[in-house]
């Protein structure tokens, strides 16, 4: 075998690790985000990964996250889902039912800003009372919301970092569903 030979197979192998590498990645990436079982059709689309190629690597997926883990790869047949072993629910229990991120009365001064956009600061304060003074603070620190001064106070409207987000397409905010009293439903269904 000669020395261009030799160094071919060897950088054909390296080409397929880093493929195989990749291809696990994909697919890891898929089930952590998912939080649900996805179908192998699901997966397929997902990962742009030919049914053989996806089936052996959640094979080495399933090595990967044995015993010695706190993740497993749960498979239900043609379903496949990334999860918490059973016995750290309790870890899972009390990080879900914990705080929220954003307190009830902070959902709806949030909800009239997105509504109302742009809402003078002064404005907000008279519909939701002083305590807003706090809500609007966060919410600029979290960038989720702009301000510019205008006169003594400060205009507010959404910022690009509230549609990324809370996952909403910028302008699709559907003020029927705040007219309905809705509010925190739709900042809450559009969180997830």
């Amino acid at each position: 075998m000669s020395e261009t030979e030799h160094l071919t197979k060897e950088t054909l192998e390296e080409i397929d690790n880093a493929r195989d590498v990749e291809n696990f990645k994909r697919i890891e990436a898929a089930l952590f985000v998912a939080g649900r079982f996805l179908s192998t059709q699901e997966l397929v689309a997902l990962t742009d990964l030919n049914p053989i190629l996806l089936s052996q690597t959640l094979a080495k997926l399933l090595e990967k996250y044995d015993e010695s883990s706190a993740i497993e790869i749960v498979n239900k047949g043609e379903m496949w889902k990334m999860d918490v072993r059973t016995e750290f629910n309790d870890i899972v229990n009390r990080l879900a039912t914990g705080s929220q991120e954003f307190t009830k009365a902070e959902q709806e001064t949030l909800a009239i800003i997105a509504y109302k956009q742009p809402i003078t600061q002064s404005k907000i304060i008279h519909i939701r009372g002083n305590k807003a003074y706090d809500h609007v603070k966060k919410f600029i620190e979290l960038e989720l919301v702009k301000s510019k001064r205008k006169g003594r106070t400060y205009e507010l409207s959404l910022s690009d970092e509230f549609y990324s987000y809370f996952n909403v397409t910028k302008g699709k905010i559907d003020k029927k569903e705040f007219e309905n009293g809705d509010k925190k439903e739709v900042l809450e269904d559009n969180k997830q």
